[in-house]
């Protein structure tokens, strides 16, 4: 009896004490482990972040609109009004979580605004880092292609369409790869976009743009683009402009396939326009003369490109996502650009805005003292300017039977590109310096602001096809001796060595392209497009100088008065 009664009372304890413990556990939890809990729960920003929050420069994004009729001005506000949807498309494009609700969830303003730039939690300008704690790495395919889908996949599934520009990849309800169009994906917000368009036209003087505008609408609700290309390569004398829909292929750094939603609401600049009419017509003669065999230069460029000045007053999507976009080359669409040509737009109060705010700051930072002077806005705006008309230039179909140059090179297409760009630009430059074509400036200017442009854009980062391009040319340029860096750390540009790595590197970039040579830009990307240590040190000495990597912007109805 004694012992089971002393069983019973060690029982009586144990069972005491485990109803203390759960009591205990029951409890409602102290202040500070709440505040804990939900100080995990929240995104924070990760600490090697922290010098990453200051990187942009906000400017005000304005123009003068008194000499816009009442009806322009509503125009202009309708476009606005369309202009947001695609931003909140290319959010959905770019990362899965819903804008408002992630936004809403980080408490530091200047973290969010950060988020904001960078549509997601990935700092764009380097290599798509993660910055917010509880995310992961972004897909190479963003919100395009299934996230459990493997390239091997892709590659081996027979699917219509599976290359396609406007629709995305999905799982079926067997699991299996399908494609949707975006106007079933994106339905409700592309309807909505194409009755604002529809809308819109009814405001607009010019009868051109009023069917472009109609046509756009059209092209959003049937995904078949090329109409409206062609209705906007029509447009000559309309002094608004908007560049709207799916159109850049960056984004999908998986295949380089999908295009991204994006808008520009545009005013032109007649006195400016009028100035750089003349450069086009030249394309088909500078075509022939470029350093390259013949059979790369076959194909003529459309004579009915045209080039102009604008003020940008509204940035939206992937045009608005980390680093600005200044100048632009448009449609993409290659049979449009053989049969027409394209269009391009100088965006010039973007353009002098990081002009003033970066290059001229980098220049003093990074060029040597005599050479400094070299880096003007017109070397800036010429050099831009070129790069975008340079699109036109090449070769936009393999020579082999491998389709477009866009579909052999899949997602190095773009980098491959916008390096052809740079530097054909620098060739058109010289060429009708030569000519006499261009008045303004002399070589050196433009070599020289090219040089710090290069500063300028590797900043970018690997993520993006200008910085994957600007890294590729910048190693070629060392290796070439087309530029030298002193003790001190200071580079100066050698004009006959800069010249003669401007034309090998012009006849490498076309001859890739031209052979769809996709495992040799694969090797040119991987070997060269890569940051030394020794600019690595350089680019840092920006960054402790302060100097932006790049500006966002204040703009919108309120900003322009509408």
């Amino acid at each position: 009896m004694i012992f089971l009664k002393t069983k019973l009372t060690k029982l009586a304890a144990i069972i005491l004490a485990a109803t203390t413990l759960t009591a205990c556990n029951n409890e409602p939890k102290s202040q500070q482990e709440l505040t804990s809990q939900k100080q995990q729960a929240t995104p924070q920003l990760l600490p090697e972040f922290n010098h990453r929050l200051d990187i942009y420069k906000e400017v005000t994004l304005t123009a003068d609109l008194s000499h816009l009729s009442a009806n322009q001005k509503q125009l202009l506000s309708l476009l606005i009004d369309a202009s947001k949807i695609m931003d909140d498309l290319f959010w959905q494009q770019a990362f899965s979580q819903e804008k408002k609700p992630f936004l809403a969830s980080i408490n530091d303003d200047k973290v969010r605004r950060f988020a904001e730039i960078n549509y997601g939690p990935w700092d764009r300008l380097d290599g798509d880092k993660v910055f917010i704690s509880g995310q992961k790495e972004k897909a190479h395919g963003a919100q395009f292609y299934p996230s459990d889908m493997t390239k091997e996949e892709f590659e081996q599934t027979v699917l219509a369409g599976k290359n396609g520009f406007y629709s995305v990849i999905r799982r079926n309800n067997e699991g299996k790869l399908t494609t949707v169009a975006y106007s079933e994906a994106y339905s409700d917000e592309i309807n909505r976009t194409a009755a604002i368009l529809e809308k819109a036209a009814t405001f607009a003087d010019d009868k051109e743009f009023a069917n472009y505008l109609i046509m756009r609408a059209t092209a959003l609700r049937t995904d078949n683009y090329q109409p409206s290309d062609f209705a906007w390569m029509e447009m000559k004398n309309n002094p608004i402009d908007v560049v709207i829909g799916p159109i850049e292929t960056y984004e999908d750094q998986l295949y380089g396939y999908r295009t991204a939603f994006e808008s520009y609401v545009l005013i032109k600049d007649l006195s400016w326009s009028e100035k750089l009419a003349k450069y086009a017509q030249y394309l088909p003669e500078l075509q022939k003369e470029l350093p390259v065999a013949q059979k790369y230069k076959s194909e003529i460029p459309g004579s009915d490109a045209d080039l102009n000045a604008y003020d940008v007053i509204y940035y939206a999507g992937h045009s608005n996502a980390g680093s600005k976009t200044i100048a632009i080359n448009l449609p993409n669409d290659e049979e449009v650009q053989l049969k027409k040509g394209t269009r391009r737009l100088q965006l010039k109060n973007a353009m002098r805005a990081k002009f003033d705010t970066i290059m001229l700051p980098i220049a003093s930072t990074l060029i040597v003292p005599e050479q400094r002077e070299n880096v003007t806005f017109t070397g800036f705006f010429a050099n831009t300017m070129f790069h975008e008309v340079a699109h036109g230039l090449g070769i936009k179909n393999t020579l082999n039977h491998q389709g477009t140059v866009r579909q052999a090179l899949k997602e190095h297409a773009s980098a491959l590109e916008e390096g052809k760009a740079d530097i054909l630009g620098l060739y058109m430059v010289r060429q009708l310096l030569d000519k006499g074509v261009i008045t303004e400036g002399k070589l050196e200017e433009y070599y020289t602001t090219f040089m710090a442009g290069i500063f300028r854009s590797v900043r970018f980062g690997a993520s993006s096809a200008h910085g994957k391009a600007n890294m590729v040319r910048f190693n070629y340029f060392q290796e070439k001796g087309a530029f030298s860096r002193n003790d001190q750390g200071l580079y100066r540009v050698n004009i006959n060595k800069m010249t003669a790595a401007i034309d090998s590197l012009s006849q490498l970039i076309l001859t890739l392209q031209g052979n769809g040579d996709y495992q040799g830009v694969d090797k040119l990307v991987k070997d060269s497009g890569v940051i030394s240590e020794t600019l690595a040190a350089d680019l840092a000495r920006l960054e402790t100088a302060n100097i932006p990597v790049d500006i966002t912007f204040k703009q919108g109805k309120k900003v322009l008065g509408l």
